[in-house]
């Protein structure tokens, strides 16, 4: 795997896990993108946007349009990702 792939990876939970702290499991995509830079994470806002309707096609989030952001709202599955009860091929799995 490559460093790249990693990352990834990493930004993918990261992504998850913000949204199980937020209010209704739901963020908007600048919100996320603040957090991830907030984690060590340098993406731009077009990045998250893309990761996030990678994390839709996944079935573990549902996205609506907002203008220029997306929201995102957790979905149950997306939750035992972030929680390590579950996992999917291309997202990092929390340490214990």
């Amino acid at each position: 795997m490559s460093f790249s792939d990693y990352l990834r990876k990493d930004v993918r939970l990261v992504m998850l896990r913000v949204l199980t702290e937020m209010p209704s499991y739901r963020a908007n995509s600048s919100v996320i993108a603040n957090v991830l830079h907030q984690f060590g994470h340098s993406v731009t806002r077009d990045q998250v946007k893309t990761e996030l309707r990678w994390l839709a096609e996944q079935g573990l989030v549902q996205l609506e349009e907002a203008g220029s952001v997306l929201v995102a709202t957790l979905d149950e599955r997306g939750q035992d990702v972030a929680e390590g009860r579950a996992k999917v091929d291309g997202i990092a799995r929390p340490r214990a």
